[in-house]
């Protein structure tokens, strides 16, 4: 099992996988959920301690947030290690460095003000672990989050936060269904319109968070990837990376005002699907029963109780319209001519 997952973890370093999420980012999404941590158990598991920021925001945060348990584990050793987000120093935690490193696990159940200094800070959460009051200790195993220890401390874990590798992004929600786990997660935009995520979000078992889906996101990279810009020290690179959840939001269940009035001439149906096409999701008609095309970043508004979602029709979607296509041809196709990917909807009931 380990060598098959050292195999998997090269195969995913490979794919540049590694980018690292923003401290910024992580504050303005986790704000919206505080209701839902308190007396909970947060697991990050795609996160080395010392290199994460979402390690960072649960620490900092644990008090305020009121936190049960925070879990975050290592399993691989990142070229950014003890460099650009290095968190606190660990001489005499029993955690070797360089070459040597090793896959741990911090558990952290208490965080106190212990410098008096009227803030709770990294180096409060260092101090408790050098007084054994939380505890720093070695994985068995490589701390792949497919490995039986993971899973073990997922079981334990009531939401899972954490930005998992791209390249694994469908077999890590995958895991997170099986295990009925909640989750915070960072996913490329194009996962959006994968079989199995797309189908998740049509059952009403995954939706986005609060972010724009197409508002820019900046992941800091190691020193061999490419980057487009340096801030701060840090190697930036931009990534259509969005949130996904199944936390309730008061964003998921926000009416989206519909202004236009169904007009057959400036809603074509398309050659291959009983459907019309929206081109933009400010022009969803507000009186109109049937199938409609709209944009995919219609999900940002999506509502639930205002609209069902009956598939997605794109060229690389096949079988998950949800309606019979007329020509066999899969994408959304308009005097011959294939338009963008469409996620189709219909609305409940007339809603202005």
């Amino acid at each position: 099992m380990a060598n098959n997952n050292q195999s998997l973890q090269k195969a995913a370093k490979a794919k540049a996988d590694e980018f690292y999420t923003q401290l910024p980012d992580i504050e303005a999404e986790l704000k919206h959920y505080k209701e839902h941590f308190k007396g909970k158990k947060v697991l990050c598991n795609c996160d080395d301690p010392f290199e994460s920021n979402f390690f960072k925001y649960f620490a900092m945060n644990f008090n305020h947030l009121g936190l049960a348990k925070l879990t975050a584990t290592s399993y691989v050793d990142s070229p950014i290690a003890e460099g650009q987000l290095p968190l606190f120093e660990v001489q005499g935690l029993g955690v070797s460095q360089g070459e040597d490193k090793k896959p741990y696990k911090i558990e952290i159940t208490e965080v106190r003000d212990e410098d008096s200094d009227g803030a709770v800070n990294l180096a409060d959460v260092e101090y408790l672990l050098r007084n054994q009051r939380n505890t720093l200790s070695l994985l068995q195993g490589d701390g792949d989050f497919r490995s039986q220890e993971c899973i073990n401390l997922l079981k334990e874990a009531d939401i899972v936060v954490t930005n998992p590798p791209f390249s694994l992004f469908r077999e890590y929600v995958a895991q997170l269904v099986e295990y009925d786990k909640k989750f915070i997660i960072i996913g490329n935009k194009n996962s959006i319109t994968y079989k199995d995520i797309f189908s998740l979000i049509k059952d009403g078992k995954l939706w986005l968070g609060y972010r724009n889906i197409n508002q820019d996101m900046w992941f800091i990279v190691p020193e061999d990837y490419d980057f487009e810009k340096i801030v701060d020290g840090k190697r930036l690179k931009h990534i259509m990376g969005c949130w996904f959840t199944n936390l309730d939001t008061t964003k998921r269940h926000e009416n989206l005002t519909l202004y236009r009035q169904y007009d057959p001439k400036a809603y074509p149906h398309y050659d291959n699907y009983d459907a019309i096409n929206v081109n933009k999701v400010a022009e969803i008609p507000y009186d109109y029963e049937g199938v409609m095309g709209v944009p995919i970043t219609f999900l940002d508004k999506y509502n639930p109780d205002q609209f069902e979602i009956v598939g997605l029709i794109a060229g690389n979607i096949k079988g998950l319209a949800g309606i019979p296509t007329k020509t066999g041809k899969d994408g959304p196709y308009m005097n011959g001519k294939l338009k963008y990917g469409r996620i189709l909807i219909k609305g409940k009931g007339v809603t202005q």
